[in-house]
């Protein structure tokens, strides 16, 4: 099982090495090899080979559009990272701080327009179904993101518009992948359904853990500072949980740091963990997630191809439930 979940990831890493963007003029290639090349867990692209392996015996025939799907994602990363003002994108200078603004604008945009190209070298049968799956996907990426910008100068976000949120700016990418996958591979439209509600549902799941480990990881194997999402006061479920469920002291206290300009981060991340503890704000975000994880695991048991099928991406999303950073 882990041999051929390996032999799946050697083919996303050749395909990668391989593409080429183009050469001239050079400021607007190299930004996209750069990005490309940092690394990642590659998990979209992987996740749309064990969409197709579902189903068929030879991946390496979607492996473009796998591809396609990585270049997508690392494009939104370029712009996300310019409208984030990041300075750092997996240990390394993000592409606006490493060039410029303006570059990293138009090096995102001919990122898309790559993914694309990437994209379309399929049977001509496929093609309208897998470009309407990709264009709903594109836009709804844009629209979580939109949401989650919105939220930053909103007094209230509720959970079940948070929820909404992560479903559109992270967990339907991970849904299409895998339902370009079995699309590929000739599915039923009901097993397409069925994968990608399980992709949806295990994508949320996914941002809700790394809520949790934001706060709750051990530091020494959380690669990243824990608290950043306190420290920023940023709208979390966990944080949207506990402004609903406090009330009274603890509820000015948690606002009180909300308001602070200036202030201590360790102390700031120690005090609001410490509210967030005695709400039991853990336990109901680790409720949510679980529930999540139990409805994307449903819609995989409901699907027809048989538990062998159905064994290397069930054993790949346990050991990324499983993960502790």
């Amino acid at each position: 099982m882990t041999k051929k979940l390996d032999q799946l990831k050697q083919l996303i890493s050749e395909a990668i090495e391989q593409q080429q963007y183009g050469n001239h003029p050079e400021e607007l290639y190299e930004p996209i090899r750069y990005l490309m090349a940092l690394g990642g867990k590659r998990l979209r692209p992987l996740l749309t080979l064990l969409g197709y392996t579902l189903f068929q015996n030879d991946p390496e025939k979607i492996v473009k559009q796998a591809l396609a799907v990585e270049v997508f994602h690392n494009f939104t990363l370029m712009h996300d990272d310019i409208m984030d003002e990041a300075p750092l994108r997996r240990g390394k200078p993000t592409v606006h701080e490493k060039w410029d603004r303006n570059t990293a604008i138009l090096s995102g945009d001919v990122m898309l327009v790559k993914a694309y190209e990437i994209l379309i070298d399929v049977e001509r049968k496929y093609l309208p179904k897998v470009l309407r799956l990709f264009n709903k996907c594109a836009a709804e990426v844009c629209e979580g993101q939109q949401m989650d910008m919105a939220f930053e100068s909103k007094d209230f976000v509720g959970q079940k518009e948070y929820l909404e949120m992560i479903r559109l700016k992270t967990a339907v990418l991970l849904g299409m992948s895998l339902r370009l996958g079995a699309l590929l591979a000739g599915a039923s439209k009901s097993e397409q359904k069925a994968l990608y509600r399980f992709g949806v549902n295990i994508g949320i799941g996914f941002q809700l853990m790394d809520d949790l480990l934001d706060v709750y990881a051990d530091k020494q194997k959380f690669g990243k500072q824990v608290g950043g999402d306190i420290i920023a006061n940023k709208k979390t479920f966990l944080l949207i949980k506990a402004l609903e469920t406090s009330d009274g002291e603890l509820k000015t206290e948690l606002q009180q740091w909300l308001g602070k300009k200036k202030f201590d981060p360790e102390e700031k991340v120690t005090a609001v963990t410490d509210i967030y503890n005695r709400l039991n704000i853990k336990e109901l975000t680790t409720k949510q997630m679980d529930l999540h994880f139990q409805e994307g695991f449903k819609s995989l048991a409901k699907m027809k191809v048989g538990p062998s099928r159905k064994a290397m991406l069930r054993q790949f999303t346990e050991t990324l439930i499983a993960r502790e950073s």
